[in-house]
């Protein structure tokens, strides 16, 4: 079986060298070190790292990423019975995300209306700052 270079997994996939490195770093992906100590790549690398560029579109950090790509069978490339699993993930996720954004949107329709964010009516106002206990951020839009 061929193994390519970093080099050539970098240039094929868009990604900078130190990119790859730190995915294989991470156990996203994996290498082979040949005699010399350098970092080699079995073809189906490239469609992982695919893999990785998509979910992360998808708004997944890497640290899902790599729980999702962890339950593939001997750390190997997505098949489409796999991949029919994933998606369904990833439509839970978008399905959540849309949802959120769609209410956020309609949290702020008077203040892009207006345009003042004023204090005294402003439905994001957050007086005295009691919703710092929630954490930090716009806390009082993601209710």
């Amino acid at each position: 079986m061929r193994d390519y270079s970093i080099g050539f997994i970098a240039k094929r996939s868009g990604l900078a060298v130190s990119t790859i490195r730190y995915y294989d770093d991470l156990g996203l992906i994996h290498s082979n070190k040949n005699k010399s100590g350098h970092r080699r790549f079995e073809r189906a690398q490239i469609r992982r790292v695919a893999f990785i560029i998509a979910a992360q579109k998808f708004g997944f950090t890497l640290d899902d990423i790599k729980v999702q790509l962890n339950q593939l069978p001997d750390l190997r490339t997505p098949n489409a019975r796999d991949w029919d699993k994933l998606a369904q993930n990833f439509r839970h996720h978008l399905d959540r995300r849309i949802a959120d954004l769609i209410a956020l949107r309609d949290r702020l329709d008077g203040c892009i209306g207006c345009g003042c964010l004023s204090l005294d009516a402003c439905a994001l106002y957050n007086k005295d700052d009691h919703f710092a206990e929630r954490g930090a951020g716009p806390q009082n839009l993601f209710k």
